[in-house]
């Protein structure tokens, strides 16, 4: 039975992440004045337009600062990317950017639910897990990985999410 059941979380499997390059938009926001919606609508229509992209999967990746969470305020700004993962920066469609994930390893928690549940899920998983096992969090992206199986304001979508530790 997995610790976070009840929130649709499976137990994590701790993997090392290889460096991933990606192609897409950015912006800053910050959770009371959330834009992850506009981000998403302006991404979505252009995906079709970066060539190289390794597979169908989207990447919805935030930057935080190293203090982010120790002193946490909803109106604190972070980066927030809508991207795919691509083979190299060779074409790179105008008005979007890139962006490399640097390796590492992270805690990989597959999630099965609606997406208006993401602040108890990141809570558990912060709050909760990561102290209850013994890691802290590093100063690398969080990033959640939206596969073929992700259904944004579905209860049965499906996403893995994955958090940076040390």
């Amino acid at each position: 039975m997995s610790i976070g059941t009840n929130l649709g979380l499976t137990n994590p499997i701790i993997i090392d992440y290889p460096e991933t390059k990606l192609i897409g938009i950015r912006q800053n926001m910050s959770f009371a004045q959330n834009t992850t919606y506009k981000l998403w609508a302006g991404f979505m229509p252009r995906k079709r337009e970066i060539t190289n992209a390794t597979s169908n999967e989207r990447f919805s990746l935030q930057n935080y600062t190293e203090s982010f969470f120790e002193n946490f305020s909803p109106i604190v700004s972070f980066e927030k990317w809508a991207a795919v993962a691509v083979n190299d920066f060779e074409s790179i469609p105008d008005g979007m950017e890139t962006y490399t994930i640097p390796a590492g390893k992270y805690a990989v928690f597959h999630y099965t639910g609606n997406s208006k549940n993401a602040t108890e899920v990141f809570r558990y998983i912060l709050a909760e897990w990561l102290p209850q096992f013994g890691y802290s969090l590093d100063t690398r992206p969080h990033f959640e990985i939206l596969g073929d199986k992700y259904r944004n304001g579905d209860d049965d979508s499906e996403e893995d999410i994955y958090i940076p530790v040390k």
